[in-house]
């Protein structure tokens, strides 16, 4: 497979150098927004929404902003009543349209090396998301969001599990089933599709993003090994990834990641906010201050986006949502939502279309 389609990756070699090679977000942005056309969506308030541009979307060469996709993602699963459509739409695709990526791990003697390179090079394909390969007792691949807000992606992190699950398995041979697969936003437990897919370890409102397999995977031989072509695409992911400049977003996405995993243990202070960024408290302030926020504004703002997204989860009760958040009363919470919305909880989601 790696060998009658490498001249693929060759050709686009100087276009992937030179910072116009297509990401793997713009990829799942296009699907989605081919979904929603199909399915007869008036795409443009979407467009206008997420600062998109129909030019952006039909130029595959096109690079969009993490930001902005993620934004899209969501309108457009409202809109297809499609609360899944990440994990909907990295189920069809052929992987070969990732691209270079895909070969770089397709033509790796082992799926140890095969994870190994597609998670180094991840960064190269999409800037808002960096994987991570750990080898301990374990395989273990982490996702972490760079210079983007973790919290309001669902789709785009389901996607790219998917994927990788999808990977392994084309390129193994054999029905790979992670031992584990966490998530660090929340949904409906137990839902099948899901379940079906990974296993039946799947863990929503964890700590990280990540999947686990078991150690064996590491030492399995690839289909598509193909060592001189590998080489060959490691010389030039290895130049890609030397030109690239560090990636740097705000500091504020970095608290509100921070923040996240922390809120339903009511830990969510500033000391182990800035302890956790590496900063001190007073570095920590002055930071958020050069950016125009203060430390209580970005917690409210974050508390409000995640109330927003909880309610139109049916399965999600109230008091959980309550929870969810940091408030030990559901009171509390009805107070906060109040003061932003003007309205309830309740009232807010009586009048949320539920998605099937």
């Amino acid at each position: 497979m790696a060998r009658d389609h490498g001249g693929d990756f060759v050709g686009d070699r100087d276009a992937a150098l030179a910072g116009v090679h297509p990401t793997t977000g713009g990829a799942i942005t296009r699907l989605a927004y081919a979904r929603a056309k199909a399915a007869g969506v008036d795409l443009e308030p979407i467009l206008k929404r997420t600062n998109l541009t129909l030019g952006q979307i039909e130029d595959p060469g096109a690079r969009l902003r993490v930001r902005d996709q993620i934004n899209f993602l969501n309108l457009a699963a409202d809109e297809l009543k499609d609360d899944l459509l990440g994990f909907h739409l990295a189920l069809s695709p052929d992987l070969r349209e990732i691209g270079w990526l895909y070969y770089v791990a397709a033509s790796s003697e082992t799926m140890g090396e095969a994870l190994q390179r597609g998670t180094r090079y991840s960064t190269i394909a999409n800037e808002g998301l960096s994987l991570h390969y750990l080898d301990n007792t374990n395989v273990v691949i982490t996702v972490h969001h760079v210079g983007v807000s973790r919290h309001l992606d669902r789709h785009q992190i389901e996607f790219v599990m998917v994927a990788l699950v999808r990977m392994c398995r084309q390129l193994s041979g054999i029905r790979v089933l992670p031992t584990r697969v966490q998530f660090m936003h929340h949904r409906e437990r137990g839902c099948p599709e899901v379940i079906d897919f990974f296993g039946s370890d799947v863990e929503f409102g964890a700590e990280i993003d990540a999947a686990t397999f078991a150690a064996t995977i590491a030492g399995l031989p690839t289909v598509s090994a193909d060592p001189y072509l590998n080489r060959l695409l490691v010389g030039y992911c290895e130049d890609a990834l030397s030109r690239r400049p560090p990636r740097r977003g705000t500091f504020r996405a970095s608290v509100e990641n921070a923040i996240v995993p922390l809120l339903p243990h009511g830990k969510v202070q500033v000391g182990e906010i800035a302890r956790r960024l590496g900063t001190s408290q007073r570095t920590f302030a002055r930071r958020l201050s050069a950016e125009g926020v203060t430390f209580s504004e970005v917690l409210e703002s974050l508390r409000s986006d995640l109330a927003r997204r909880h309610l139109a989860d049916s399965n999600i009760s109230i008091s959980e949502i309550a929870w969810l958040l940091g408030y030990h009363e559901v009171s509390a919470f009805t107070h906060a939502f109040k003061r932003w919305t003007g309205k309830t909880p309740r009232e807010a989601r009586s009048q949320i279309v539920p998605a099937h």
